[in-house]
């Protein structure tokens, strides 16, 4: 796959369990066996995509809840579903 963009749009396969406690999470791939743990920012950018908002709403609800650099928002943001794209824990809409 090539790197994604803010106009790409993902979903979660219906293989992946998402379960989350006290703002963190594991996501798992039932079919495969990997698993990702996510912190806290991980698990709200999870949840965005849960909703298969476009990236490029999800970076803008980041920018609005984050007291981070936009540029490094979307820096980790990209980087975030490119990795888990990788491992099957994501997939393109």
């Amino acid at each position: 796959m090539t790197a994604p963009t803010l106009d790409a749009a993902f979903r979660i396969p219906d293989d992946v369990i998402f379960r989350e406690l006290d703002g963190e999470a594991v996501v798992l791939n039932l079919d495969t066996g990997i698993y990702f743990g996510l912190d806290a920012v991980g698990t709200r950018i999870w949840r965005l995509i849960e909703d298969r908002q476009p990236l490029k709403a999800v970076l803008e609800t980041l920018i609005d809840e984050y007291d981070a650099p936009p540029d490094r928002l979307q820096r980790d943001l990209l980087a975030f579903v490119e990795r888990l794209n990788s491992k099957g824990l994501l997939s393109l809409s």
